[in-house]
């Protein structure tokens, strides 16, 4: 694809059918994300993929977690606030995602059964966890949001979709203890990953992007 066809193209789905990526082109995508720069060269981003019934089971045992009423834990802060105009992109955002799906402003429970769908993934047939090491810190945690946006990109070239979840990065302990990993190694966020039902309705809007006057600020002297 052209270049600029991948990055105006590329979307959050956030409901995919259940076919999976071919071995062959999963190891391409890998193989072009691996490209991604980072500090001094240490890239520090390592990946947990699941396939077929790695993801199924996963897919449960999270789902089950997050709903037993666990405390969500993350390696790394969340936001403190949205102020000004994040709150307002953020709200204009979620009330595009909650009338697509024809859920009123008032319908928490469907929101609330809406907002878990991230713990089952939107049904895409693959998730990779994404961790960074602690030692290094917040740069470690930049480099992996370059491998983030390098993946994604990738993968739309290939016709792949996907999304970023910061939302699985709720639960780090519980999803070290699941993939066995070593305390030393922080939860970054997930990407879950397949084909987007296109014909969805929740694939049926396209956020904004902020105008460059809002962003830029050009100093010639």
């Amino acid at each position: 694809m052209d270049f600029d066809d991948v990055l105006k193209s590329r979307y959050s789905a956030r409901k995919f059918l259940s076919k999976p990526v071919p071995a062959a082109m999963l190891e391409r995508l890998l193989e072009l994300a691996q490209h991604t720069p980072s500090w001094c060269n240490t890239q520090p981003w390592q990946l947990v993929i699941t396939r077929g019934e790695g993801t199924e089971r996963f897919r449960q045992a999270l789902h089950e977690h997050v709903r037993s009423g666990a405390k969500p834990e993350p390696d790394f802060p969340f936001p403190a606030a949205y102020l000004g105009a994040y709150r307002d992109r953020r709200k204009v955002c979620g009330v595009q995602l909650y009338q697509a799906l024809g859920i009123g402003r008032d319908d928490r429970a469907a929101a609330a059964e809406q907002s878990l769908e991230n713990f089952r993934f939107f049904g895409a047939p693959h998730v990779a966890i994404l961790t960074t090491d602690e030692t290094l810190g917040a740069y470690g945690m930049l480099d992996c949001g370059l491998y983030i946006q390098t993946f994604m990109l990738a993968a739309r070239n290939l016709g792949i979709d996907s999304i970023a979840q910061a939302a699985l990065a709720s639960y780090p302990a519980f999803i070290r203890q699941y993939f066995d990993l070593p305390t030393d190694r922080k939860l970054v966020c997930g990407i879950s990953f397949g084909y987007a039902d296109e014909a969805h309705a929740i694939h049926s809007y396209r956020t904004e992007r902020a105008g460059l006057n809002d962003v830029v600020r050009y100093v010639d002297r």
